[in-house]
């Protein structure tokens, strides 16, 4: 599957058509919440994460992986568990993300970038 960038805008409708020819339901994301962009598409969330970092200068700690279920109303679309999420030194032990600000900057960006 291929991993776009997402700096503008992608639609809903477009997550799921990727949805459907991945993993049936969901698409995997990166969100940079520094430069308030994702990556969206992979296998992983790694590799959508390298993307960022290397086209786009992300900074890991600024990254943090989702799942968007894009037929799902927009208050229940997000799942915040990913293994890119384990940043011990940055005070995330867990799979999720922790932090109830980062949370909120996550899903105020994937309310920007997804239309629809």
């Amino acid at each position: 599957m291929e991993i776009k960038i997402v700096k503008d805008h992608i639609t809903a409708e477009e997550l799921k058509k990727m949805a459907s020819e991945g993993f049936g339901d969901l698409v995997k994301a990166v969100v940079d919440v520094s430069q308030k962009i994702m990556a969206v598409g992979g296998e992983l969330h790694a590799d959508e994460e390298i993307m960022l970092v290397e086209k786009e200068h992300s900074r890991r700690e600024h990254t943090w992986g989702i799942n968007i279920y894009p037929a799902r109303p927009e208050k229940e679309r997000l799942e915040f568990d990913s293994m890119i999420n384990l940043k011990p030194m940055s005070g995330n032990r867990s799979r999720d993300v922790e932090s109830p600000d980062t949370r909120e900057k996550i899903r105020e960006i994937v309310a920007k970038l997804v239309r629809g």
